[in-house]
């Protein structure tokens, strides 16, 4: 009995001095392990960061909504310029028969110094105000032309947030009032830097072109390092009507000569439809006149001559 007790002794012995020894070998790895670890974050520490985080200093918020009576386009309109712009806010529609001054207090409500806003008359013009809230100035647009992003289709895709670059025709620098629709499109459709929704990235370009007296808004995404554009969408044009010197208001100091409302355009049609109408029951009438109503004597021996 005492053989085996010494025995059992010296095994359970053996045991504990491996238990140890496997203990003190997973020590020793888990502190070269964790000296391992402590020494990446020393080297990351060391090196700059490739996006610094700056201050937001340029704190432009625009308000994009509409009014009452707009098609379904202006709906998703809006929605397609909110995903365009990270600094834009929306609200509910204005009614119809607020005063358009009413739009500085909502501004200053939402704590926005830029305003979109789309008015729609008899649910197929579409007007569009851009003014800078609350001294102005302010412009009235007319869009044309108007086609959403889900309606395009196209292959070009941007990161949601991400900061344009806004490209201006030279002829924006000719006239005053274009150059100051380029200071007013700068400040509205340009994202502040360093704004907390946007992405500290440049990989699409807002085009702005002036032809034919009209404004055509496009937007590209940049392929790859060649500057290859692909088109993105939203895509419309927009004819300047006039410039206020106030925000929704204050004296007018631009007026667009060559600029006709949908309305004059339409009835001048419906003239110039009444016109050829007119000319063509006239002309009728005269042919009418001018026909001669004398027969003359046949001949009997004619009908020697036909053949058939």
């Amino acid at each position: 009995m005492n053989i085996f007790l010494i025995m059992g002794k010296r095994k359970q012995a053996h045991t504990t001095k491996m238990r140890k020894a496997k203990r003190a070998k997973l020590a020793k790895k888990i502190e070269e392990e964790e000296e391992q670890v402590e020494e990446i974050p020393n080297e990351l520490t060391e090196m700059k960061p490739l996006v610094q985080k700056g201050k937001w200093k340029n704190k432009q918020r625009v308000l994009v909504f509409t009014s009452r009576g707009t098609s379904y386009k202006a709906r998703f309109f809006i929605k397609d310029l909110v995903n365009l712009m990270p600094h834009a806010k929306t609200d509910v529609k204005m009614d119809r028969k607020d005063q358009l001054l009413v739009v500085n207090e909502i501004c200053e409500m939402k704590n926005c110094n830029k305003c979109i806003l789309l008015v729609g008359k008899k649910k197929r013009d579409l007007y569009m105000w851009m003014s800078n809230v609350p001294h102005g100035p302010s412009a009235l647009f007319h869009v044309e032309y108007l086609s959403m992003m889900k309606e395009l289709k196209f292959l070009g895709n941007c990161l949601k947030g991400s900061r344009p670059l806004l490209s201006f025709d030279k002829a924006f620098d000719e006239e005053p009032h274009y150059r100051l629709l380029k200071e007013i499109f700068t400040q509205t459709f340009g994202t502040p830097r360093y704004h907390p929704k946007s992405q500290p990235f440049v990989d699409h370009v807002i085009s702005f072109s002036l032809l034919d007296g009209r404004i055509w808004f496009r937007n590209y995404q940049i392929v790859g390092e060649n500057g290859d554009l692909v088109e993105i969408g939203p895509r419309f044009t927009m004819i300047l009507a006039k410039i206020l010197g106030g925000s929704f208001g204050g004296p007018t100091l631009y007026i667009n000569p060559n600029y006709t409302s949908p309305n004059a355009f339409r009835s001048l049609k419906k003239k110039q439809a009444k016109a050829k109408y007119a000319n063509k029951q006239l002309s009728m009438k005269v042919r009418e006149e001018n026909r001669s109503t004398t027969t003359f004597a046949t001949d009997d021996t004619d009908v020697v001559f036909q053949t058939r």
